[in-house]
């Protein structure tokens, strides 16, 4: 008999020989897509990354400069101006698309500065449970117990005005959540067997975090990032809002913030400061929605069988 056939069957569970399993890209993608929910949010997500990506194949600078604009003063939507004009005779229309490409740059530049402060910070606080790990969960209970809106504006407020100091404002004041459910992940990973039969061959730490708990902690940092962006889009708007963005570029929440300065209130110009409300709720709830059907192809229980 060859050595090939007196070798054992291999009993050894998936679990333990491949512990870094994840969903297949085309089993998640068809999963999400069949649900009607996930389905919308992703044509609503699509919708504006192509009408942000495409806006100055047909937004000529002109269009948005103040100096430049050639269109009646704050009127009401007619022929050539679908949305009206807002007080200098710009497009409200041509400005809620450019205004697309601020507000989700900040959004997902602020997402990835929370999803890697709050990975960072939940893993090793997972893996070093002594001292280390106590010190970075009362250092993350010291964030959640302050008001994040306030800190937020007093960061931008110190930072200067700009789409940096937002972006940091944000990550900033908004890591706290996902470090928490990392954290929580990373202990229940831990306590598989494969992390101890890695440890007794030899592997560091660093392996340890990186090549074990990493992969098993990604699907929950996946889900948590596109619950993040809706919030990260709504705080932008709020802080830009507030006169902590760039007075230059021109942002769903400047919009707002200019309406609301300008008396379109007041004024009854409700073309100047509706759509811009309008697109941030849509694209908020298609990031949400998404974030809903990621959570539901990432756990077992409702993938079909």
């Amino acid at each position: 008999m060859s050595a090939t056939q007196e070798r054992p069957p291999d009993t050894t569970p998936v679990e333990e020989k491949a512990p870094s399993r994840l969903v297949p890209i085309w089993r998640f993608t068809l999963t999400v897509l069949r649900m009607p929910s996930g389905l919308f949010g992703v044509l609503v997500m699509l919708g504006f990354v192509l009408m942000a990506l495409t806006a100055p194949l047909y937004i000529h600078p002109s269009d948005l400069s103040v100096t430049q604009a050639t269109g009646p003063l704050l009127a009401p939507p007619q022929q050539g101006y679908p949305l009206g004009t807002d007080p200098a005779g710009r497009s409200v229309l041509l400005l809620v698309i450019w205004g697309s490409r601020t507000s989700l740059a900040i959004g997902v530049m602020a997402t990835l500065l929370t999803m890697v402060l709050g990975s960072s910070i939940g893993l090793v606080a997972g893996h070093y449970q002594g001292r280390t790990g106590r010190l970075l969960m009362h250092v993350t209970d010291w964030f959640i117990a302050l008001p994040g809106l306030p800190l937020a504006i007093a960061l931008a407020a110190v930072l200067g005005q700009g789409a940096a100091s937002i972006t940091i404002a944000i990550g900033v004041t908004s890591w706290t959540g996902t470090a928490r459910l990392v954290r929580a992940q990373t202990l229940a990973v831990e306590a598989r067997p494969f992390i101890e039969r890695s440890r007794a061959l030899g592997a560091t730490d660093t392996q340890l975090i990186t090549r074990q708990v990493l992969p098993n902690v990604m699907p929950l940092i996946l889900v948590s990032s596109t619950l993040t962006v809706a919030s990260a889009i709504l705080a932008e708007a709020t802080l830009t809002f507030l006169g902590l963005g760039d007075p230059t570029s021109v942002s769903w929440g400047s919009l707002l913030n200019n309406a609301f300065m300008q008396g379109a209130v007041t004024a009854g110009a409700w073309w100047y400061l509706i759509p811009p409300g309008i697109a941030i709720l849509v694209i908020v709830l298609g990031f949400t929605l998404v974030g809903r059907a990621v959570e539901h192809a990432l756990n077992a229980r409702v993938q079909p069988r």
